[in-house]
């Protein structure tokens, strides 16, 4: 009920499933690189190396590689990489998953922190409730890290990093380019991006560069005509005043302004403030085919909208000392989200299962319509340090390690209105809210890390690492209703005067804090100067914290230990790269829909995931074909139950008498993240008299997913199905200008990424069968055909 991240779409929404295949990114990673991938350098190890050279799987997509394959944002670039899933309920709201890491949690603002950690440059952008939703221009590369990364990347590396390069100042002359694209998506409407930069010196050792975005996507939902009648009341209500043809469309612009400052030959200073607005209306789901809706139809009766905008400004110190490097960074990042979301769907229902329209009233004492929305306003700030050191990269022996510290924290409020509603119900302070959330929570990190790699032969490397880290998080505030509403609940329940500004006490407010450390075993073995095999074993963690029903102990952190064999090789034009792993995932912070719709966390679960990821490359003259696919069986090792208990019997009671239940047996399949995914992309370039033409077709295939770890709620949703997508493109390039027709989604697939319904479980019916109401199902599609036109002119 009281998820709003699954409000914005009716359910958390899984986009685009796939994994990192091991080094897929060599071939893809620019358009001019050799297939060999010599000249692609990354810095997954915090330095620079070579692609090839770096023992883990990576995947690299440069500037070139991002235009041609026409990612504009974040989910774009997850249809490339097989092993990643990104999941998110509407543009700006994304978590993603490396490896079949996701347990289907509730993504709200109280509840875990990702398994991901998303960089960009070397600041780390994941808010609690997910990453940045960056438009992808003049990035310099992105750099996706499968596996844990815990040892230099933390806390919220468990599974994976993603990280955003951005093209650094350059002092050797003045140029710039600008860009357009004029689009139309089927179904719907025209969209467009207008999009430049420019890069000047400031003297000999000062640069600039400056980059600005402005993107518009059409919309293709038609919110169409309907109404409902209350049960209890009789009440009629119809959405006339929001039927729109198209309704979801988005905005989005901002800019980067970046300097290169350089002190002597030796120091350089980095500073840099980028800030992005993004503005989007309607829901990004259809109705679950009727007698009323069709494909991409929904009925919706309250407005719907986001503003997500956030500001971030970071400084990166380099230099030298002696013959070891010193890199200092900090940053601070501020975000604010705005939504306004329908919750008619639970009122409805409610009503129909607990006649609940029958207390609600005006101070007349007059029934009133049970329409609820929600106003919903998120801050968050971020800060963070960190300090390294690296020893000389040629030296038989390295090091790299450093300190980190990290905070931040979130400002939550969420307002479920119900208009007219009487002084006595509402909670007080509040305009007509029959719910508040108001809650302020902090996340804190400290850590200390290194890595040491030592060449036990010209060929052969051991690398060990480790990192010492401690996490204080802390969750205070108020959520609830008011006394007229809930003896027991909300302001019933309160404890102590209001802490946080605009609640009206506080009956929440709790603590937890642990210490540990995890570790990193690599040992490397150059058969080569083209070919090496590795083996890692590594662990990374998440952290504990704290659940918003008081009555519930803090979560403890979740672990997961990685065992993995991979090899990279080049033979002339062919590229062929994998990896075969093995991940166990220990106590699991599985999170679920409580009691009054509140999300509860436990460490409950214990899963398995073996995998293997596969990349295929060839490259000769103008034609280059590359294909990625990854497998992952990935299951829970014992039963998930209602109560949790240490020996995991579900038939077990409670602590306090309350019926036990299994919910999922051992052996169920994790949901979200499909069996297989693969992609395929085949590229030719030729001339034509003095320019240059290309063709590309891209292919991409999502196998079937579960869409929830729990037996009942997957049947009650629906397994989603499996999807194929192509891409295609056609364009000619000048000296100093390209234009590029092309086609997304050419076949117009219908692909489910994520399936859910608004109302509560009880509300659409209990796992007995014994009451059912039934509920509106909302499947969100992926985006219709798009065919577009776009240009570009160098300066």
């Amino acid at each position: 009920m009281r998820n709003v991240s699954a409000v914005l779409a009716k359910g958390s929404a899984l986009l685009l499933g796939s994994t990192i295949l091991c080094t897929s990114g060599t071939a893809l990673a620019q358009q001019t690189a050799p297939a060999n991938g010599d000249d692609i350098v990354v810095t997954a190890s915090k330095r620079e190396q070579n692609l090839q050279d770096v023992p883990m799987a990576i995947t690299a997509l440069g500037t070139e590689r991002l235009a041609e394959l026409q990612v504009k944002e974040f989910q774009d670039v997850v249809k490339f990489l097989p092993s990643v899933t990104i999941q998110t309920a509407a543009p700006g709201f994304a978590q993603v998953y490396f490896r079949g890491v996701s347990s289907g949690e509730n993504a709200n603002h109280s509840a875990s922190l990702p398994t991901v950690g998303t960089y960009l440059d070397e600041m780390p952008v994941t808010t609690i409730q997910g990453a940045l939703d960056i438009h992808a221009y003049d990035l310099s590369r992105v750099e996706a890290l499968a596996g844990p990364q815990g040892t230099l990347y933390g806390a919220s590396s468990m599974a994976g990093t993603i990280k955003l390069v951005t093209n650094k100042p350059d002092t050797s002359g003045t140029y710039g380019e600008i860009g357009a694209e004029i689009n139309s998506v089927a179904h719907g409407n025209f969209g467009g991006v207008a999009e430049g930069f420019i890069n000047a010196p400031l003297g000999e050792r000062a640069a600039l560069r400056l980059v600005g975005w402005y993107r518009h996507d059409a919309g293709y939902i038609d919110n169409i005509p309907g109404s409902r009648t209350y049960p209890t009341s009789g009440i009629v209500q119809n959405n006339s005043a929001y039927v729109k043809n198209n309704y979801n469309d988005a905005d989005t612009y901002g800019a980067r302004l970046a300097l290169g400052i350089e002190l002597d030959d030796n120091w350089t200073l980095r500073p840099t403030i980028m800030g992005q607005i993004q503005k989007t209306n309607g829901s990004y789901s259809q109705e679950r085919s009727s007698a009323v809706t069709g494909q991409l139809q929904t009925v919706q009766y309250n407005p719907e909208w986001s503003k997500d905008k956030w500001l971030q400004a970071a400084l990166t110190i380099e230099g030298k000392l002696g013959n070891w490097d010193l890199t200092v960074t900090g940053g601070h990042l501020r975000r604010r989200t705005d939504v306004a979301s329908d919750y008619s769907d639970y009122s409805y229902f409610y009503d129909a299962l607990y006649g609940s329209g029958y207390y609600l009233r005006d101070n007349a004492n007059n029934l009133i319509s049970p329409n609820q929305y929600i106003n919903g306003i998120d801050r968050y700030k971020k800060s963070f340090v960190e300090a390294r050191i690296a020893s000389p990269a040629d030296a038989p022996i390295r090091f790299i390690g450093g300190v980190f510290w990290q905070r931040q924290s979130h400002n939550i409020e969420q307002n479920y209105i119900i208009d007219n509603l009487a002084d006595d119900l509402k909670v007080p302070g509040t305009a007509s809210d029959i719910w508040l959330t108001k809650q302020f929570r902090v996340d804190r990190d400290y850590a200390a890390f290194g890595e040491l790699s030592y060449d036990i032969t010209d060929k052969l490397t051991l690398t060990g690492g480790g990192r010492l880290y401690k996490f204080d998080n802390s969750l205070v505030g108020f959520f609830g209703y008011s006394a007229g509403v809930s003896s027991r609940t909300g302001v019933a329940a309160c404890f102590g005067p209001a802490i946080v500004a605009g609640s009206p006490c506080t009956n929440l407010d709790k603590r937890t804090k642990d210490t540990g450390f995890i570790h990193k075993l690599n040992l490397t073995y150059k058969l080569s100067d083209n070919a090496l095999i590795y083996g890692t074993w590594s662990r990374g963690f998440r952290p504990g914290g704290i659940n918003r029903r008081g009555t519930l102990p803090p979560y403890g952190p979740d672990t997961l230990d990685n065992y993995e064999f991979g090899w990279k090789t080049n033979w002339g034009p062919v590229r062929f790269n994998g990896a075969i792993y093995q991940e166990d995932w220990k106590d699991i912070q599985l999170s679920f829909l409580g009691l009054n719709g509140l999300t509860e966390i436990r460490n409950a679960g214990v899963a398995r995931i073996r995998g293997i990821e596969l990349d295929l490359g060839y490259r000769e003259g103008g034609f280059s074909i590359n294909a990625g696919m990854s497998y992952n069986d990935a299951q829970i090792r014992r039963d998930f139950c209602l109560i949790a208990n240490s020996s995991f019997d579900c038939t077990l009671p409670g602590s306090d008498g309350a019926t036990n239940a299994l919910l999922a047996p051992s052996g169920t399949q994790l949901p979200v993240t499909p069996k297989f995914k693969g992609n395929l992309v085949t590229r030719y370039e030729f001339p034509i008299g003095g320019l240059g033409g290309h063709v590309q077709f891209a292919l991409n295939h999502i196998g079937k997913r579960r869409s929830d770890l729990r037996i009942f709620e997957n049947a009650l949703k629906g397994t989603l199905k499996s999807y194929t997508t192509a891409d295609i493109s056609i364009g000619v390039n000048g000296e100093d200008w390209k234009a590029e027709l092309f086609a997304t989604n050419l076949f117009d697939s219908n692909g489910i990424i994520n399936t859910g319904v608004q109302c509560l479980e009880t509300t659409c019916g209990d796992p007995d069968g014994l009451t059912s109401t039934g509920g509106v199902f909302y499947d969100t599609p992926i985006r219709p055909r798009l065919i577009g036109l776009k240009v570009s002119k160098e300066f």
